[in-house]
């Protein structure tokens, strides 16, 4: 699969298992950069979710703001590197009160500079209704961005939708055509 690889999916889709499922398929030393930080308790059962259906195999880099440095500092032929997720750190982001755009913009750098496998999950969030207020809606609307720019630079771009991958761009694996 031509990396890097953007997978999308709303909350609960899939695209977590989807993304890890290529990683370890892959044959190559996993990587997991992880942007959530544990805040609350189910926000921390959560992350433990994810950590027991990975396994130990998986080392795990945690990236809740500086997530281009760590994708260029772990990006190698070799590896496969998977990023969950990019609507954490933009809320991440947003919560510090840094400026976003810069952000995206070290982020393509980086993506289109990457070697071995990336894979970069994201919620798609625009699919549900206008938020009531003005921070959701420009959460909203720098997300939508966000995704727009990186499926320019992804030659794969995968959507989840009840646990099944969907091909935007690209062809999935044979292993996932079914």
């Amino acid at each position: 699969m031509p990396s890097p690889v953007l997978v999308l999916g709303g909350q609960r889709s899939g695209k977590s298992a989807f993304a890890e499922s290529l990683v370890a398929r892959s044959g190559l030393e996993p990587v997991y950069i992880a942007t959530g930080e544990p805040g609350d308790a189910e926000m921390a059962a959560r992350i433990a979710r994810h950590r027991a259906r990975r396994g130990p195999g998986w080392r795990t880099i945690e990236a809740p703001l500086d997530l281009a440095p760590a994708i260029a500092g772990e990006c190698r032929r070799g590896r496969a590197v998977l990023v969950d997720c990019l609507t954490l750190w933009l809320s991440n982001l947003l919560a510090v009160g840094r400026e976003p755009r810069s952000a995206f913009a070290g982020l393509e750098r980086v993506v289109a500079e990457a070697s071995g496998l990336l894979v970069l999950v994201s919620n798609e969030v625009g699919l549900g209704v206008v938020p009531a207020n003005a921070l959701a809606r420009q959460f909203v609307d720098l997300a939508g961005e966000l995704h727009e720019r990186l499926a320019r630079c992804c030659p794969t771009v995968v959507l989840t939708v009840a646990g099944l991958p969907l091909a935007l761009k690209g062809s999935l694996p044979p292993t996932f055509e079914d």
